[in-house]
């Protein structure tokens, strides 16, 4: 795998619309209108008035009763552009710390594999866990501040996939998937990894589902 060129891709809040979901069942939850809690919102969730507490005990209910890891909506492109930079020979490597709540990491864990299968996400491997500089990719795509930061201070290259509460950021930042494209087939081909597509193999994330028909 030396020769390989190593994508190393966050999932919620750039492959998966997490602020949709955890919204709706906020909403339910609290008994109040769902546009009462802006999409437009900082990263603690200030504008949606949760405290730490709250945050962890909703998103706790929401994984564990809800299943919301196994049904999020999946960002636009982002399984085609993945399955396209597959193609050409880049590794994708999923990053995610989604085992940070207590008493909730087999639902985590078993609804995020069926997630990734459901949503026709292609990946190498899967890694979970919190301290994303300990992983070596040849850069990382990140919407959470601190997760950029860290990895910028022990010198990765991190894309910040655009988000309302990573505004202040520093680039390369993609706003859609298709310049996420753009930045990592250029990376990879300076490195030298780019690769045709193999004769034979059908292209597009559907592939397989044309497959079985």
């Amino acid at each position: 795998m030396n020769d390989s060129f190593v994508f190393g891709v966050d999932l919620d809040g750039v492959c998966a619309d997490y602020t949709m979901a955890f919204r709706q069942i906020v909403a339910e939850v609290r008994n109040v209108s769902i546009d009462s809690l802006p999409l437009v919102r900082s990263w603690d969730f200030d504008e949606w008035n949760l405290s730490a507490e709250e945050f962890m005990e909703l998103h706790h209910f929401a994984v564990t009763e809800r299943r919301m890891l196994a049904t999020l909506p999946v960002i636009e492109d982002c399984s085609d552009v993945l399955w396209r930079l597959s193609d050409a020979g880049v590794w994708i490597r999923i990053i995610t710390h989604r085992l940070y709540v207590n008493w909730s990491h087999a639902a985590a864990v078993a609804d995020t594999v069926e997630w990734l299968d459901v949503s026709r996400i292609p990946y190498r491997d899967i890694c979970f866990l919190g301290a994303k500089p300990q992983v070596e990719a040849d850069v990382y795509i990140d919407d959470a501040p601190h997760n950029v930061e860290a990895l910028r201070q022990t010198g990765n290259p991190v894309i910040v996939f655009d988000q309302p509460y990573n505004q202040t950021m520093a680039g390369p930042r993609a706003t859609n998937w298709l310049e996420v494209e753009e930045i990592v087939m250029d990376l990879a081909a300076q490195k030298g990894a780019i690769q045709p597509q193999f004769p034979g193999i059908d292209a597009g994330a559907d592939r397989l589902l044309r497959k079985k028909r």
